[in-house]
């Protein structure tokens, strides 16, 4: 792993509690009793489920319950997960990546046979509990990178990676760059750039000097982009490459006396 373990990104979840991790380790699904004793219906007659979701911690494991109405969500146990982290436990841990079933990092023991959560439907019979465990041949082989902690950021600076971090790196915008088809070689592009500027933007990354001065290395690298637009314009994510690439010049490139200057002659 070496040094990119140095401050990378976080591992998935919220922060540690106690000695253990809060990972998804076993889900009953099963319908929450209304007052009356029958099952609560969601806005299109869907069973609203029960969630308990055991947490990992060998010293003390206690189940926590969660209720999802499936008519508002989507139709895949990794959609009613990922739910569930957005909105009611940030802490809760699993893997996942394409949500397409490709890479096969969302495999989980569903009912007893090993599936990927991303194409396992949820029972919608709210009434037949669902067992969700993590493989059983899984395990933590060698330390935890660093101190084994997070990296703690404030949301002021977790919001500038917003329209950063949603890159996908398909190249649509690289491949509709003028100033890429005519210096591949030298010029990085506007998907690249925009990597560039996402990490050197995170509070929680310390390679920022190292990845500045290999940008300023060659001035083509960066500085062959003349601000065309279609970057921004064929974004499939509706990201801004054009105003990342102009950000990371003015803010993090140049000292501040420099910055009104250089925003004229980059036009």
């Amino acid at each position: 792993m070496g040094q990119s373990q140095r401050r990378g990104l976080p591992r998935a979840g919220g922060p540690s509690q106690g000695a253990g991790e809060r990972r998804v380790c076993r889900t009953e699904v099963r319908a929450k009793p209304a007052a009356d004793g029958a099952g609560r219906e969601g806005e299109e007659g869907e069973g609203v489920p029960d969630l308990p979701v055991e947490s990992h911690l060998p010293s003390r494991p206690f189940l926590q319950s969660f209720f999802v109405d499936l008519a508002t969500s989507g139709p895949m146990v990794l959609d009613v997960l990922q739910r569930i982290k957005a909105e009611q436990d940030p802490s809760l841990s699993y893997r996942r990546s394409c949500r397409e079933g490709i890479c096969g990092s969302c495999a989980m023991n569903i009912d007893g046979l090993n599936n990927l959560a991303c194409l396992k439907p949820i029972d919608n019979d709210a009434s037949r509990p669902s067992m969700i465990t993590p493989p059983s041949h899984v395990r933590r082989q060698g330390p935890r990178p660093g101190n084994g902690r997070e990296y703690r950021q404030s949301p002021a600076e977790r919001k500038k990676l917003d329209g950063l971090y949603e890159c996908i790196l398909c190249a649509c915008c690289s491949g509709a760059c003028p100033e890429y088809w005519w210096n591949p070689e030298s010029f990085l592009g506007p998907a690249t750039l925009l990597q560039a500027y996402r990490w050197v933007s995170d509070s929680r990354d310390e390679y920022t000097a190292e990845r500045l001065q290999a940008l300023t290395e060659d001035r083509d690298k960066l500085h062959r982009c003349r601000r065309v637009g279609n970057c921004t314009a064929n974004c499939p994510k509706s990201l801004d490459p054009e105003k990342a690439i102009e950000t990371m010049k003015q803010e993090h490139l140049y000292p501040s006396f420099l910055r009104p200057l250089h925003s004229t002659l980059s036009v």
